[in-house]
């Protein structure tokens, strides 16, 4: 096992919340966040969601990096070490595991999408997308999932350049492409806002995200918003756990989990302000689903002027985010390894990334050749899922709110009062504030997530 004092550290405060946040803005803010805002109503839903971000995303994320920091090791080590510590049952090892297996393979699938991002970022630049309609866009779409060449290639690059950088290490290698990446993630995001103001149509787009309609909310809704909300800030992924190990101990935990919090919701935010204005001016739906992005949005673009432009920088931002997100997904193993088994950096991040691209295979497969293989036929609720629907179930709505209850549990009832407090530095009335949520909100409100998904889907 790696020495405590061997572990290498971010070299700043700022670095480390630049990675953080990283880790927590990606396809969930990008991607998820507007297409399930605009299904669900737009400003209620995001009133909600916001909410859910403040009572139980700060805290949570607090947990974590507390976790990680007091342990000083990948999410398994430090997992055994806090176990140690606090004379709790080994049972709770289950949090290391799940915080660095399901990371793992949701990079498996996860690449794939990306890969569709680093595709569109050529496309756009040709101007295939000028005089799109609606089938076209369908159509192009639909050709790119139908070849498994060229979602394996994208799959590749994208995988293999996460590997790259994971391999050179904490200093030279993720803050390297998150110092670089991350400013311009959100200089990006800025002028698509600003494009928006001046070509879209921002006064329907504010009022759809920012003007609340009650009677549309729901009970579901409000519980999509709790998961989108875990989703977005990557609660319970295990990315916090394993970063907050490199943390130094003069880092505010509390300053800092406000800080990525604030700026991974206001990322989510500007996407909604960046998209809807376009989708509205160009007359189409924003309740397009997880085909906003990719059919929706091309549309769009191709009939504005300037769109070759406009498309090609929002795809390069969506790529960047993917990106910064993964660094975060392999870094979890990566780090177990290297503890393990002593061999270098580059060869455990090679055989960790090699893992990840093995299985994209899969799912790479699963839009064309293998697009009828309905594994879990025998259940219904699972029947008409491919491959590829089954993985991105079973971590968004099984392993993330699990492993989130798991981690508010153990630092809530297992950790004692001194170990978190000592880690989190907060005064006497902040701190009851955290513990009581940690204690009794949060497992009680995550427990009726994972409940409520299972009685959906068992259709009771």
């Amino acid at each position: 096992m790696v020495q405590l004092q061997s572990k290498e550290s971010w070299s700043s405060s700022a670095a480390f919340m630049l990675a953080a946040i990283g880790a927590a803005v990606g396809l969930g803010n990008l991607w998820r966040f507007p297409f399930v805002a605009g299904q669900n109503g737009g400003g209620a839903f995001v009133l909600v969601y916001m909410a859910w971000v403040v009572v139980l995303g700060i805290p949570l994320m607090a947990a974590e990096l507390a976790m990680g920091r007091r342990g000083r090791q990948s999410p398994v080590e430090t997992m055994r070490s806090l176990i140690g510590r606090e004379k709790a049952g080994r049972g709770w090892m289950a949090i290391g595991w799940i915080s660095i297996l399901m990371p793992l393979a949701a990079l498996s699938y996860y690449s794939i999408v990306a890969g569709w991002a680093l595709d569109y970022i050529v496309e756009a630049a040709r101007g295939t997308f000028e005089g799109f309609t609606a089938e076209t866009s369908q159509e192009n779409f639909g050709a790119l999932l139908a070849s498994p060449e060229r979602l394996i290639f994208w799959h590749t690059v994208y995988v293999g350049l996460t590997v790259f950088f994971v391999a050179r290490g904490v200093r030279r290698g993720l803050e390297t492409a998150i110092k670089a990446m991350l400013p311009a993630l959100f200089v990006i995001l800025v002028a698509l806002v600003g494009y928006a103001m001046v070509k879209g149509d921002f006064a329907r787009g504010l009022s759809f995200l920012f003007e609340p309609d009650f009677s549309k909310l729901t009970f579901p809704i409000v519980l999509m918003a709790l998961g989108q909300a875990f989703f977005s800030l990557a609660v319970g992924v295990g990315a916090m756990i394993t970063y907050g190990a490199y943390l130094s101990r003069d880092a505010s935990l509390p300053k800092t989990t406000v800080v990525i919090c604030g700026a991974d919701t206001m990322a989510a935010l500007f996407a909604g302000l960046a998209i809807f204005p376009i989708v509205f001016a160009a007359g189409l739906a924003p309740g397009e689903g997880p085909g906003l992005i990719f059919q929706t949005l091309p549309v769009a673009f191709g009939d504005m002027p300037g769109g070759i432009v406009v498309g090609t920088l929002f795809f390069i931002l969506l790529a960047f985010a993917a990106f910064s997100s993964s660094l975060g997904m392999l870094e979890p193993v990566v780090s177990w390894l290297e503890e393990r088994r002593g061999m270098s950096r580059p060869w455990m991040a090679l055989a960790a990334g090699g893992l990840a691209w093995a299985g994209g295979f899969v799912f790479a497969l699963s839009f064309n050749v293998w697009k009828d293989v309905r594994p879990l036929k025998m259940v219904e609720f699972l029947a008409d899922k491919g491959l590829f629907e089954l993985m991105d179930f079973f971590v968004a709505n099984v392993l993330i709110p699990v492993n989130a209850l798991l981690l508010a549990l153990f630092a809530g009832w297992i950790m004692s009062p001194e170990s978190t407090a000592d880690e989190l530095g907060l005064g006497a009335r902040a701190y009851a504030y955290w513990r009581a949520v940690i204690r009794y909100v949060a497992p009680v409100t995550v427990g009726i997530v994972i409940v409520s998904s299972i009685k959906e889907g068992l259709g009771l």
